[in-house]
């Protein structure tokens, strides 16, 4: 017989052990949300609560069903689950078990789980290591030691279709027409995929009833998308929805472009998944959503607030006595419950003030100007300021002023390093900021990628360049390899010219010039990467890559000399973008640290490997402002925190040599993080000029990146309009604050010429290591085997 754990329960909500005890650890004990939520600190600790409330139910029902998630999100759920097995005989993992209530001693078996797939791309081969079945497979059934025999798996090269074909056979390109479900076919073609359509609906049908057949989902993880989904029923999806196929959205999709190598894959592929009342057709089962991060912390506001709606399909959890919500403080932090938490504990600070004053302009649409004294104290957040009267704006506003002005400031004799985690992340986080200082003849500057960055070129778009290149071959119209000590040191040299002739090139507008530079330093690229010793050896070397590449299926891991020769393509952008000012090849620096290879979880950063680099690079340059990625929580892109791990780790180090006291770390945040304006203490003007360069050498420079084949879910298009779209926003709250003639009649043309607004926040060595710190010891403390 089974023993059953005990739960303690919080007024009408039973937790188990594991939840009290991380309830107890986070101070958050009150709660008034429709779906009952956890706070952790981090994203390790997110896999670690999960992890051991798995295990904790698996103890209860070891032949039970279960649903698990697949992608990134999982992370640190597999990678306790594993260490808690197989060390669940040790010292440490007894530890763990008393230290967060996971109050069984029997080691829980896993091998007699039934496993249901929450969903899969369809059509997709199982084959593919980017396929869900193939994460599957490998993570749970075989990382958890469970049976394939008891799982009900999603392979879409075993759903039966029209006349015993194959997907590739009845929907050649992969693109499926749901029309046909609703009007009739008009070619035979046509006939064989609609009555091939509705056999997947059948198939579809039969794997719902399979799973009601075990009397449901007993145990289910998920995320959230940024629209909300949870498996894949999007933002819409009928709260009593079953299992079937489906199209996704535009968010989705920019979400799994990663996933399948691009946009224009994602946006044409359709997806089988599990129906909102699949997961809560068990009225005992325990479901459960992670997610992490600020940019998850709107959706999950919405959907944790709101009464069950199509609008916010995670909403449907509040059906279940035992549904969850587990998040990190960055996920919570929009939550009325934390925001008030937040204002209603600790010391009053002026932050606190400026937070509070620039919300109640945004969530009533009032300039600062017209705010009165009802006004604040209606508010529930302004009303808690300390001798609260009217004074309090025009405080606020002096201090946002402030800020602008400190933007404003002019540097002299400074020697900056600006650093980026990836080609792009310096221009869209602060170019307009760099080149206010670029121009000053005393300021010296470095600049530093330190990751390749391969992942973001597609297939397409080298196979495209290569067949260019070869082209320019057979006309002639590649000199430089006829020289005779080219494939031994010419191909190294004469870096600056290929950027200038690019450059020059755009400036006259000939993009057939501009595409035979790109491809001059593709064989430059080509000849150190493949080891080339002449023109024949060459065109080889042209034909195997492309061959290579065919081959591949699209978001296929590719092998290491072609990620290898895709983040030499993005290093040659780089370059393209800081020559517009002036900058040479040489004081480019990429890094290329090792724990960057494309892998589903990428590995910690190693000192050797990855922290000696960084540190060598500080010595050298000796910078007086060191700008880098500012990563508040140490969630994804998980390239952002290792980066700024190996970063703070180098500067830990120099710090034992050196004085660092006059040190600046400028903090910044692009299109994946923002700054609300009270963490900010530099705000700067960005005029329309400022926004048209850097459109204009971002469309110019990122050629691989034009055609946006991996965009953020918050807009279809280019980067550089999603950062300009959020300067204007930016500007937007502080108007509201300042009032819009603050701007337009301003005595300093700077300001009048302002159309948005980039915000930064500068540290002393000591203030960012305090900040990194934390996040040293809550990720790397948690990270497995350390």
């Amino acid at each position: 017989m089974v023993r059953k754990i005990s739960e303690v329960k919080r007024g009408d909500i039973s937790y188990s052990n594991v939840e009290e005890t991380f309830i107890e650890r986070s101070g958050i004990k009150a709660i008034t949300t429709q779906i009952p939520y956890i706070v952790v600190d981090n994203f390790p600790k997110l896999g670690l609560i999960t992890s051991l409330r798995f295990l904790e139910w698996v103890s209860e029902n070891p032949e039970g069903v279960i649903s698990l998630p697949t992608g990134k999100t999982p992370e640190f759920f597999i990678k306790w689950t594993e260490y808690m097995l197989n060390n669940w005989e040790n010292k440490k993992g007894a530890q763990i078990r008393e230290q967060f209530g996971l109050d069984i001693t029997k080691k829980p078996d896993l091998s007699q789980l039934q496993f249901v797939q929450i969903d899969e791309f369809y059509p997709i081969s199982s084959k593919q290591h980017n396929s869900f079945y193939d994460y599957v497979l490998n993570f749970y059934l075989k990382g958890f030691g469970m049976s394939k025999s008891n799982a009900l798996l999603i392979n879409s090269d075993e759903i039966p279709l029209a006349g015993g074909k194959h997907f590739s056979e009845v929907f050649p390109e992969g693109k499926i027409d749901l029309s046909l479900r609703y009007r009739e076919s008009r070619s035979p073609f046509e006939e064989l995929q609609q009555k091939s359509i509705f056999m997947i609906d059948d198939w579809c049908s039969d794997y719902e009833q399979q799973i009601r057949n075990k009397g449901g989902i007993g145990f289910f993880l998920g995320g959230i998308g940024p629209d909300g989904h949870i498996a894949f029923n999007v933002r819409g999806s009928d709260e009593f929805s079953t299992s079937r196929l489906t199209a996704t959205n535009f968010e989705t999709q920019a979400v799994a472009a990663s996933d399948l190598g691009g946009i224009e894959i994602s946006a044409n592929r359709l997806v089988i998944t599990i129906g909102l009342e699949t997961i809560t057709y068990n009225p005992e089962a325990v479901a459960i959503i992670i997610a992490a991060g600020e940019a998850k912390a709107g959706i999950v506001k919405q959907s944790l607030e709101n009464e069950i709606s199509n609008l916010y399909p995670a909403s449907v959890l509040s059906k279940l006595r035992n549904g969850r919500f587990y998040l990190t403080q960055g996920a919570a932090s929009q939550l009325t419950d934390m925001v008030d938490r937040h204002f209603q504990s600790g010391e009053w600070t002026h932050e606190k003030s400026e937070k509070a004053v620039v919300d109640l302009c945004k969530k009533i649409e009032k300039f600062g100007h017209r705010l009165i004294l009802d006004d604040l104290k209606n508010d529930r957040l302004c009303k808690l300021i300390p001798d609260l009267d009217e004074s309090i704006v025009q405080k606020v506003s002096d201090s946002i002023e402030s800020k602008i002005f400190r933007g404003l400031k002019e540097e002299k004799s400074q020697v900056f390093l600006h650093t980026g985690p990836h080609h792009d992340d310096i221009m869209l986080g602060i170019l307009p900021f760099i080149t206010k200082h670029i121009s000053e003849p005393s300021n010296k500057f470095k600049f530093a990628v330190l990751t390749s960055g391969f992942t973001a070129v597609t297939n397409r778009f080298v196979i495209d360049l290569l067949s260019d290149t070869k082209k320019l071959i057979d006309k002639g119209l590649i000199q430089m390899i006829n020289y005779p000590d080219f494939f031994d040191v010419g191909y190294k040299l004469k870096s600056d010219k290929d950027v200038y002739h690019y450059l020059n090139n755009v400036a006259s507008g000939n993009e057939e010039e501009k595409r035979r530079g790109v491809c001059h330093r593709l064989i430059r690229a080509l000849v150190q990467t493949y080891n080339i010793r002449n023109i024949e050896h060459l065109r080889d070397t042209l034909n195997e890559v492309i061959v290579i590449l065919r081959n591949s299926y699209d978001g296929e891991k590719n092998p290491p000399r072609i990620q290898q020769l895709k983040g030499m393509i993005r290093e040659f952008e780089e370059e393209l973008v800081w020559a517009h000012f002036g900058i040479q090849v040489k004081n480019v620096e990429h890094l290329r640290l090792g724990f960057y290879k494309g892998d589903i979880f990428t590995e910690q950063p190693k000192l050797g490997r990855d922290v000696e680099p960084v540190l060598k690079l500080l010595k050298e340059v000796r910078p007086t402002v060191l700008s880098l990625t500012f990563d508040p929580e140490g969630s994804g892109p998980d390239t952002h925190y290792k980066v700024l791990q190996a970063t703070a780790e180098a500067l830990r180090l120099w710090k034992q040599e050196d004085d660092l006291s006059e040190l600046r770390i400028w903090g910044y945040r692009n299109v994946w993080y923002r700054f609300n304006p009270a963490e900010a203490n530099i705000i700067f003007p960005v005029s329309l000029n400022a926004m048209a360069e850097m459109n204009d050498s971002f469309t110019n420079c990122y050629v691989s990146q034009v055609d946006a084949s991996f965009p953020s879910y918050e807009l279809n298009g280019k980067f550089s309009s999603l950062a300009q779209k959020i300067w204007v926003e930016q500007l937007k709250d502080v108007q509201l604050l300042l009032g819009k003639n603050y701007f337009y009649l301003n005595e300093d043309p700077r300001i009048r010429g302002c159309h948005g607004l980039l915000y930064l926040k500068e540290m002393t060595v000591e203030e960012f290591l305090s900040h990194a710190r934390e996040l040293k010891e809550s990720m790397e403390g948690m990270v497995i085997g350390s």
